[in-house]
């Protein structure tokens, strides 16, 4: 059995602007500073064995004041990158629906098969998250870990916890900076605690937005930035 601590990277602007972020790299801003900085504080009296993260900037920014703090070099795993979104990396809403509206209607569908053009289908992202995470368990095994991934990871981890189908939007909370804590033994996952961020609760964060909603009626769906 291994114990991981799955945590979202700190905030950044694009997050703010709710821009689709993929595996552009982009980096905390002076909040998602502030919440790494908490982090690292909050991880310092963890019994944590190893630190690995992905290796976009966002979440290595995020692992370095916890690593720091335990006195560990985090390794950096491209399986816990974000999905890659394709053609809408980089873009807000009004742009998306302005260049490519027919591929935001497909993506709103929440087709597990459907890949936007450039970018990663979420039955793929699904098996690359989860087989990364069970690699990183069979690396350490009976060890204590904390991992710094994204959101859309968090969600594929959520679901294949609980049981639920990769269509559909997701149903989970999963705050900036949170912690995520679970067991991986015999090929499953289970989850002991979700989106505990009381160590970041005061410095505030984005408001979710249901992007989706905010577009034309024949296009809108419930899909998460």
């Amino acid at each position: 059995m291994t114990e991981l601590i799955l945590i979202r990277h700190g905030e950044t602007d694009w997050n703010l602007q709710h821009r689709f972020q993929g595996q552009i790299d982009v980096p905390l801003n002076a909040r998602g500073l502030a919440q790494a900085a908490r982090l690292g504080e909050r991880m310092r009296n963890e019994p944590i064995d190893a630190i690995v993260c992905s290796d976009l900037m966002r979440a290595r920014q995020t692992a370095s004041p916890a690593a720091f703090a335990l006195g560990l070099e985090a390794e950096h795993d491209c399986g816990l990158r974000e999905q890659a979104f394709g053609v809408l990396e980089g873009l807000a809403l009004p742009e998306i629906l302005e260049r490519y509206p027919t591929e935001w209607a497909n993506w709103c569908r929440h087709d597990p098969e459907y890949a936007l053009p450039g970018g990663e289908n979420v039955r793929d992202f699904h098996a690359r998250v989860v087989d990364a995470i069970f690699a990183i368990a069979a690396r350490h095994p009976l060890r204590r870990l904390a991992l710094v991934t994204h959101g859309g990871a968090l969600d594929m981890v959520f679901r294949t916890a609980m049981g639920l189908p990769l269509s559909g939007p997701r149903t989970c909370a999963i705050p900036n900076a949170g912690l995520n804590t679970l067991r991986v033994a015999e090929g499953r996952i289970k989850i002991l605690r979700w989106a505990d961020d009381g160590h970041v609760a005061d410095l505030g964060a984005v408001a979710p937005v249901d992007l989706a909603s905010l577009a034309p009626p024949d296009i809108q769906s419930d899909g998460p930035p």
